[in-house]
């Protein structure tokens, strides 16, 4: 049997000292208190904003070297990621709308390409991680839009350092989504642990009124067979009820072609739309009376991605050509035929 607190109750001592000590340090902090990772070395936002800025160059495709005032769009960076940043508050602070980000993963190794060259070194410890990416993770807060989003790609080794992170740096209130993503089909290294076959993205918004593009991949012909199992001049259909739940009083309430909704229903639609459903023929009548509205498949139908991405694998696991960089993610969807 489980029982419960009402959200609006206070609740602050530990269930487990109920009748025993309720004085301080022993009871809950307040529902309203926010958490932060601490350590050394942790500068405040006007320090990291304080830090020394660098001037650039752009080079042309015919070698022509001239300095930089401001990145222009559509560019490519070569920099420390850090002063990179920097450099771009200077004339896009609060104007972009999406930020990806694949950082080394804190999983303390070093990585080489195909070729065995140096790629990079991700051998930072705990803190210093932390430390890493909660500087630049401010300065991108601070260039986002005000609806902008961002998205971090990370593995298992550090995702529940990052969240406390970026729910500081964010709010708690803007963690919008964790997608796991299947990274590969397989992994031999199963003899006393579970195969590590997914790894995470970590989406947050810069505000509760943020742009949401929904992503989804090409429908399968089996699934589009399922869900559209009618077929008319027009083209596929499924059928759909054109009542919904929940009472109403106005017109959606009220008769339509002599019936009225179900108990405790409505119409979806006003009955003049309805009337126009059915005069363009997208409304049938089973034997009975009963009306459903069709609802023809889309051109290019697209199913909304969930928070599983399962058809975005790394591309050396799916024989795509690749550069041999060791970490590189893939630019779109792959049809999983394993």
């Amino acid at each position: 049997m489980a029982t419960g607190i009402g959200k609006h109750e206070k609740q602050t001592e530990d269930a487990l000292l109920a009748g025993g000590i309720k004085t301080e340090p022993f009871s809950l902090p307040d529902c309203s208190s926010e958490i932060s990772l601490q350590y050394s070395n942790k500068i405040t936002p006007e320090q990291i904003f304080a830090c020394l800025r660098h001037d650039y160059i752009s080079v042309s495709t015919k070698g022509k070297i001239s300095a930089v005032d401001s990145v222009p769009v559509d560019s490519f960076m070569l920099a420390d990621n850090f002063y990179g940043l920097r450099k771009l508050h200077e004339s896009y602070s609060g104007k972009v709308r999406l930020i990806y980000l694949d950082p080394p993963y804190g999983t303390g190794m070093e990585f080489h390409s195909r070729n065995l060259e140096h790629a990079y070194k991700d051998i930072l410890g705990n803190a210093s991680w932390i430390e890493m990416i909660r500087r630049r993770l401010i300065l991108m807060r601070e260039l986002l839009a005000s609806d902008g989003s961002i998205y971090v790609h990370i593995g298992h080794q550090m995702l529940f350092h990052l969240k406390v992170v970026m729910d500081e740096v964010f709010g708690a209130a803007n963690f919008r989504s964790l997608i796991t993503r299947r990274k590969c089909s397989s992994k031999n290294s199963t003899r006393k642990q579970y195969p590590n076959l997914h790894d995470y993205i970590l989406f947050y918004s810069k505000s509760k009124n943020w742009v949401f593009n929904q992503p989804g991949i090409p429908a399968a012909d089996d699934w589009v067979e399922k869900e559209y199992p009618k077929v008319d001049v027009k083209g596929r259909y499924k059928l759909v009820p054109i009542h919904a739940p929940g009472v109403r009083y106005g017109a959606t309430g009220g008769e339509w072609r002599g019936m009225f909704p179900p108990k405790g229903k409505h119409w979806q639609y006003t009955p003049a739309k309805l009337d126009a459903f059915d005069e363009k023929g997208e409304i049938y009548w089973s034997k009975n009376g009963n009306p459903r509205r069709k609802v023809y498949l889309e051109s290019e139908k697209r199913i909304p991605l969930t928070d599983l991405w399962d058809c975005y694998r790394d591309a050396h696991h799916q024989s795509k050509m690749i550069t041999g960089y060791p970490t590189e993610k893939i630019l779109g969807y792959v049809k999983d035929d394993s």
